[in-house]
């Protein structure tokens, strides 16, 4: 786990925070966190492939994640585990869509997979819905988050589009400099 203090939260929340608000309205500090923590996490990227069935296997396939998260007729057993999957697939769907959309298309078509059969920002935005619907007892407090997640998911996904393009440029300080110089 990345400390709160380190640079790199710092630096993913100063993004987030410019292009949710600026660029997307998206004026929530609540989401802001909770990309940014999930950007913060997923920087490590055993962290974004941390799902596993039940023999133990990672779960690389959006698919195969929702048939892991079914309480009654899949392998989850219990609701806790439905809700537990359910937050990985609206945090893995946001963070491909996001960061590296070209991706999603890329592994459909190089691999015959469950994911194929599945929309892929659908799966992201239900999931966080079905997260937010579980919204007593401890989770009480955090539902609110998630059905803002949810109702906001395509915005999300394009707010977090424009941080990987700002990200993009920082890597590359010739291209900053000639797009300054154009302005």
């Amino acid at each position: 786990m990345i400390a709160e203090s380190h640079p790199l939260r710092h630096l993913f929340l100063e993004l987030v925070e410019r292009h949710y608000d600026d660029d997307i309205g998206l004026h929530n500090a609540e989401v802001h966190s909770y990309v940014t923590d999930m950007l913060t996490e997923f920087s490590a990227s055993d962290q974004l492939y941390k799902l596993r069935d039940t023999e133990g296997r990672p779960l690389h396939d959006v698919g195969e994640m929702l048939l892991e998260s079914d309480p009654i007729y899949g392998p989850a057993p219990c609701f806790d585990r439905e809700r537990q999957v359910r937050k990985h697939i609206g945090d893995f769907t946001l963070f491909l869509a996001g960061m590296f959309p070209e991706s999603i298309n890329h592994w459909r078509l190089r691999r015959a997979r469950l994911e194929g059969f599945i929309d892929f920002m659908q799966a992201g935005k239900e999931s966080y819905y079905i997260v937010s619907k579980f919204d007593q007892f401890e989770y009480a407090h955090v539902a609110p988050l998630f059905r803002q997640l949810s109702e906001h998911f395509e915005r999300c996904v394009y707010g977090l589009n424009m941080v990987k393009n700002e990200l993009q440029e920082m890597q590359h300080p010739i291209v900053r400099q000639t797009k300054e110089l154009l302005m």
